[in-house]
């Protein structure tokens, strides 16, 4: 997505794969033992769901890097270098979005359309669902429109019970749409102001609400959805932020194993279990998103990588988008077939392996998709669209 003069961020894209593989994690581990699964002992990678706050803010950081300098205005614009006017319009930005996300989209829908046929079309509570509600549910999903209770396919309030990860795909879009419209044209005074709202908002509901945390977003109902905006509307513009500033600021390049030490240190912080009450687990996922998450790109971002491991960190980022569009029908075919008939097994031996076979198939479907349809399409249709 970088102009082609413009050296590509190799250890974001890689950290981008780190972060879709620790997704992965949660979603198998922690999602299946709601359903009983797996026993209390079991690591559940509970907090990787921040890895989505994570892809938010670092989408910012990569638009901003990529596109501020590119929209059709004035070189006097603050969001330009000096002598620099960009011809990009808006719709032409929003073009290239479409075409970078949603190939994905409508695969990822595909995929959750067989998932949901094979697990005999029916509700998780075993209610029945019209091949009507089924086809209007995959409408609203390929267009990426949040699923209202009437065709809530699944039961479980899901915005897309399709392909349920899809809803941070629906607020990608939407901070897209944003940056399109106004933030690029905000200068850095104004856009450091948008961003401190987006802290005290983002924290007074994480504090306030019910439950606690930031774990908002993925349900159709209003409240829940609203948190999610809150989650992009403070992430989004605060990767722009950083890109503005890293730009502005020209920081020395980083030698030495900065992947390796910025992947471990983004696995520490997504990997570890469910501690203290609410308050402690809020207060902790604030400080991965006000600090962590921005020290370890803005670090990373720093970094170079060369030979080889640019070649794996690279493939890695690559293959991040179609792992994270396609891998929860796989994890919702997985909780029915090992919770099927109840809890049909002694111990917890068999759904490791299940475990194992779900998280193998994830990463293949989503290679296969990359290497034969997602990169292909896209080069395609950027040919097309020039």
């Amino acid at each position: 997505m970088q102009e082609v003069n413009k050296p590509r961020y190799d250890i974001l894209d890689g950290l981008r794969g780190v972060a879709a593989l620790m997704v992965l994690l949660y979603h198998v581990f922690n999602d299946a033992k709601s359903f009983y699964v797996w026993p209390a002992s079991v690591c559940e990678f509970y907090h990787s769901f921040l890895g989505v706050d994570f892809f938010f803010i670092l989408s910012g950081f990569v638009m901003g890097y990529a596109y501020d300098n590119r929209f059709t205005q004035q070189a006097s614009s603050p969001t330009h270098l000096q002598g620099e006017i960009g011809t990009l319009t808006f719709w032409g930005f929003v073009k290239r979005r479409l075409i970078r996300l949603h190939p994905m989209v409508m695969m990822g829908v595909l995929i959750g359309v067989v998932a949901f046929l094979i697990q005999g079309c029916t509700k998780w509570d075993g209610t029945e669902v019209s091949l009507q509600t089924l086809m209007l549910a995959t409408f609203l999903a390929l267009f990426l429109i949040p699923s209202p209770a009437a065709f809530d396919v699944r039961g479980n309030t899901e915005a897309f019970p399709l392909n349920g990860p899809h809803w941070s795909l629906f607020f990608e879009y939407i901070g897209s749409l944003l940056y399109g419209l106004l933030l690029h044209r905000l200068s850095t005074k104004w856009l450091r102001v948008w961003v401190a709202c987006g802290i005290v908002s983002i924290a007074a509901y994480a504090l306030l609400a019910d439950d606690g945390g930031v774990a908002y977003g993925w349900s159709y109902e209003p409240m829940n959805l609203f948190g999610g905006a809150l989650r992009m509307l403070y992430a989004y513009p605060m990767g722009l932020l950083m890109a503005r500033m890293f730009r502005e600021r020209k920081p020395k390049p980083l030698h030495g194993p900065v992947f390796l030490l910025s992947s471990l240190g983004l696995v520490a912080l997504l990997g570890l279990p469910l501690f203290g009450g609410k308050e402690t687990e809020t207060i902790y996922q604030l400080v991965c998103l006000f600090s962590f998450f921005p020290a370890i790109i803005w670090f990373s971002a720093r970094g170079i990588v060369q030979g080889w491991r640019q070649k794996a960190v690279s493939f890695l980022g690559r293959l991040s988008y179609p792992l994270y569009a396609v891998h929860f029908p796989l994890v919702y075919l997985y909780i029915t077939w090992v919770g099927r008939d109840g809890h049909p097994y002694e111990g917890y031996s068999q759904p490791w392996l299940a475990a194992i076979i779900t998280l193998a198939a994830a990463v293949l479907i989503a290679t296969l998709c990359l290497l034969f349809y997602d990169e292909p399409l896209r080069r395609w249709l950027g040919r097309s669209n020039k």
